[in-house]
């Protein structure tokens, strides 16, 4: 959903930097950029251990950037999808394929998006990673939204803005199509089967040829 769906990026930034400096310690531009597709619980447990002074539980943690992070996304003014998906999204659906929303984010900010955007007629399931104990690159969220799918693995496709997205894709087995927005800087795409730079050079026709 982040950085494909729609750009929360901008609110998760603001809202860990703030708790970043209620806990007192500098967290660097690429230690933040090596986070992305984590969930907040894998961020927070990677954290304490490379900062010990963090007294705090990790719940606790959670539970402080998810205020955070609330009040910010309720008062936001700019949040937006991104250029290109909704119409990608529409076809897609028009055209019978099915979607699914597989998400390091949590339910709750999974929730607000699709009731804010009103995307929850065109998906058959959300899949948030803070259900599993490990984040991508693992790929246990991928294989399990592809088990929901009702075409067989080998038939679904993931898009990706992310390292540790590509990679879980491909740890999971999935065709990978890596998008390749500003929102992607710093981050290896490499390993996709296809990159794009827009969702416009992707339709409901193109995606059925690329798996031939």
């Amino acid at each position: 959903m982040d950085g494909v769906i729609v750009d929360t990026e901008p609110v998760h930034r603001y809202a860990y930097y703030k708790q970043f400096s209620e806990l007192n310690i500098e967290v660097t531009q690429e230690m933040y950029t090596s986070f992305t597709g984590f969930s907040t619980r894998n961020t927070f447990q990677t954290l304490k251990g490379f900062f010990p002074a963090i007294e705090h539980e990790v719940e606790d943690l959670i539970q402080r950037k998810r205020s955070i992070f609330n009040d910010a996304f309720d008062t936001k003014a700019d949040l937006y999808l991104l250029e290109g998906v909704e119409d990608l999204i529409k076809d897609l659906y028009a055209n019978g394929i099915q979607l699914i929303l597989a998400s390091s984010a949590s339910k709750v900010t999974i929730e607000r998006v699709f009731t804010r955007f009103n995307l929850h007629q065109y998906f058959t399931d959300v899949v948030s990673g803070e259900d599993f104990p490990q984040s991508k690159p693992n790929p246990a969220i991928f294989v399990h939204a592809a088990s929901l799918s009702v075409a067989p693995k080998h038939e679904c496709i993931i898009i990706e803005d992310s390292t540790n997205g590509v990679r879980a894709a491909k740890a999971a087995g999935i065709y990978c199509v890596g998008y390749n927005s500003h929102h992607s800087i710093m981050q290896d795409l490499s390993e996709a089967d296809i990159i794009i730079n827009h969702f416009n050079e992707l339709d409901a026709q193109k995606i059925s040829q690329l798996k031939g």
